[in-house]
C-alpha cells in the first residue's frame, strides 16, 4: 500500500521533490519537499485509494473505533469519506473554540468515553494532531490513535508522539516516497540521500548543493 500511495501522490503532483530549488517552510526552514495532500480530493482514483487505505488501517489498527475526528481543516474531508466507508460517525476539531454561538471547538457529537481515531493528512512535527488529541481527551474521549496520509518520519515528530502517548499509522512515508520517486524517474537516484539527510537534520542545510 505504501508504494501505491507514493505513486498516487507523485502522479497528481501532490508531492514535489526539488533538492536543487528548495522550498521555504513557514518556519523559515529550507526543504527539498513540498506536500499538498488536499490534491488527493480532486482525483477520483487517488481519492479512492487514499480513503480505502485509511479505512483499512482503522479496521486493522483500531478495530474498536467508534468515532472519527478530523483535524481542521485538512483532515475533515478525509475523516468524512472514511467514516462513510466504515459506517461510523465523524466530526472535527477546530484550531480554537468559536467566539460566537455555542463556542464549540469540537464539532459533531462526542460522548464521554467514546473511542476516537484522529484523521490527519500530513505528519511533520506532529503538533496539530497532538493538540487535537489533547482537546478530545479533555472532553472525555478515549483517543485510540491517529491515521494519516503521509509522514516525514521526522525524529521531532516521533518523539512528540511518544511523549503524548499517541500512536500514528500513515499510508505512506518519506523513505518509501523517495525510493519510488527514483524508481519511477521523478528524481535522480543521487537525490535520495540528500532528501533523507534533510529529514534527519532539518536545520542543517548541507544537503543544498
Amino acid at each position: 500500500m505504501e508504494k501505491e500511495i507514493a505513486k498516487d501522490l507523485l502522479s497528481i503532483k501532490a508531492v514535489f521533490l526539488r533538492p536543487n530549488e528548495p522550498f521555504t517552510w513557514a518556519s523559515g526552514i529550507k526543504s527539498p519537499i513540498y506536500c499538498d495532500n488536499r490534491l488527493t480530493l480532486s482525483d477520483v482514483h487517488v481519492r479512492e485509494d487514499v480513503e480505502n487505505g485509511l479505512a483499512e488501517i482503522i479496521r486493522r489498527e483500531y478495530p474498536e473505533a467508534e468515532v472519527l475526528m478530523g483535524t481542521s481543516t485538512a483532515g475533515i474531508a478525509h475523516a468524512a469519506i472514511t467514516a462513510t466507508i466504515l459506517g461510523l460517525p465523524m466530526g472535527y476539531v477546530r484550531s480554537g473554540a468559536k467566539d460566537h454561538g455555542r463556542g464549540n471547538q469540537i464539532e459533531g457529537r462526542l460522548e464521554k468515553g467514546q473511542k476516537v481515531v484522529v484523521v490527519e493528512d500530513l505528519i511533520s512535527t506532529a503538533g496539530s494532531c497532538i493538540e487535537v488529541a489533547e482537546v478530545l481527551r479533555e472532553a472525555g474521549a478515549e483517543v485510540l490513535g491517529v491515521v494519516s496520509i503521509f509522514t516525514y518520519s521526522m525524529q521531532k515528530g516521533l518523539d512528540r508522539l511518544a511523549v503524548a502517548n499517541l500512536k500514528n499509522v500513515s499510508l505512506c512515508n518519506l523513505d518509501t516516497l523517495v525510493e519510488v520517486a527514483a524508481q519511477e524517474g521523478y528524481i535522480a537516484d543521487s537525490w535520495k540521500e540528500r532528501i533523507l539527510n534533510f529529514r534527519n537534520n532539518p536545520s542543517d542545510e548541507s544537503w543544498i548543493k
